[in-house]
C-alpha cells in the first residue's frame, strides 16, 4: 500500500464523498474511484459502503482510517527529524497523565528552546496505559507516568517530583470540615476513581488491602470531566493534588492521612534511535 493511496483514502473518509475528495486532491472522480477500488482489492476488504449522497466506512475502513492517521503522523515526524543542519531542529513528542510534573518538564523544554528555538513540541494527554501503548507503537518519544506502573521493558528516569493523593469534593460535602481524610472517612462516600490499570493496587494498600467495600460509582481516565461531576455533587474523586484548579469554584482538595504519594517517571522505548532534538532533551533532563 502506497502512502499516496493511503492519503487518498483518508481524504475520502474525511470528506464523506468521492466528488469532494477528488476536488480536494485535484483528481478526477474516475481516477480516485479506481485507486480506491485497487486498494480494496489489494487488501481484500471492503472499506466503504457507497450511498446515494455519501459514503460510510465499514469496520475495516474505520480500522484503516485510525491506523492510517497514525502511520502518516509517524512518517511526518520521522521526515522532520531527519533534517540535519548546524542548528538542532525537529520535534519532541511527550505523552503523560495529569501531573504537576509537567511544570518540571516545562522548565527543561524552556531551556531547550531558548537554545534551539526551531524545535517543535507535541503533547499527548492520557493515562499510563494509553501513553505506554503510544510508546510501544513509536508514536511518541517520551511518556510521563505516575507510579505504580510496570516499566521494566522501558528505559526510564525517575523525576525529582512527587505527587500527593487525596480527594476532590464539593464544598457542600461534610468532609470539607477536615484538613485530611482517613480511609475510614471515605467508606460511605460515593467515589470516582482513576481507571489506570495499577492505581487500584496502590489505593487498595492505602485502604488496608481492599477497596471492594468502597462506594465506587464510576471511573475516569482524565480528571477534568470527573471534576465536573464533583461540581454537580454526583460523587467525589480520588485524585492527585493540583491537577484541577479549585480557586473560585465549589471544589476543595483534601489530602489523605496517612499521606499517599506517587513518584513520577519519564519512560522511553529501549534501544530507541532518537532524533537530535530528543537526544538533547534527554541530555538536559539527565543533568538535573
Amino acid at each position: 500500500m502506497e502512502l499516496r493511496v493511503l492519503t487518498y483514502f483518508l481524504t475520502v473518509a474525511r470528506e464523506k464523498t468521492i466528488s469532494k475528495a477528488a476536488e480536494v486532491l485535484h483528481l478526477s472522480q474516475p481516477t480516485l474511484s479506481k485507486q480506491l477500488k485497487e486498494l480494496e482489492e489489494e487488501l481484500d476488504v471492503t472499506l466503504f459502503i457507497r450511498g446515494n449522497r455519501s459514503i460510510t466506512l465499514t469496520e475495516d475502513g474505520i480500522y484503516l482510517m485510525n491506523r492510517g492517521k497514525e502511520i502518516l503522523a509517524l512518517v511526518e515526524s520521522t521526515t522532520t527529524n531527519l533534517v540535519k543542519n548546524d542548528i538542532i531542529t525537529g520535534e519532541i513528542t511527550i505523552g503523560g497523565g495529569e501531573t504537576q510534573a509537567f511544570t518540571f518538564i516545562g522548565t527543561i523544554l524552556h531551556k531547550l528552546r531558548d537554545t534551539y528555538p526551531e524545535i517543535g513540541i507535541h503533547l499527548y494527554s492520557g493515562n499510563a496505559d494509553d501513553v505506554l501503548q503510544k510508546i510501544d507503537k513509536g508514536l511518541i518519544d517520551f511518556g510521563l507516568v505516575i507510579d505504580p506502573v510496570e516499566k521494566q521493558k522501558y528505559d526510564y528516569l525517575r523525576l525529582p517530583v512527587i505527587d500527593h493523593w487525596g480527594i476532590l469534593v464539593n464544598k457542600s460535602n461534610s468532609l470539607t470540615k477536615k484538613s485530611s481524610v482517613t480511609p475510614n472517612d471515605l467508606k460511605d462516600t460515593p467515589l470516582l476513581i482513576s481507571n489506570q490499570s495499577l492505581v487500584d493496587n496502590q489505593l487498595s494498600e492505602w485502604f488496608g488491602g481492599n477497596i471492594e467495600h468502597l462506594n465506587v460509582v464510576g471511573t475516569y481516565n482524565l480528571l477534568y470531566n470527573a471534576s465536573l461531576l464533583v461540581k454537580e455533587g454526583v460523587a467525589s474523586a480520588l485524585c492527585i493534588d493540583g491537577i484541577v484548579n479549585t480557586a473560585n469554584t465549589n471544589l476543595t482538595f483534601i489530602p489523605f492521612s496517612p499521606a499517599l504519594t506517587a513518584n513520577i517517571t519519564i519512560v522511553w522505548k529501549k534501544d530507541k534511535i532518537f532524533s537530535r532534538a530528543s537526544k538533547e532533551f534527554l541530555r538536559l533532563l539527565k543533568l538535573v
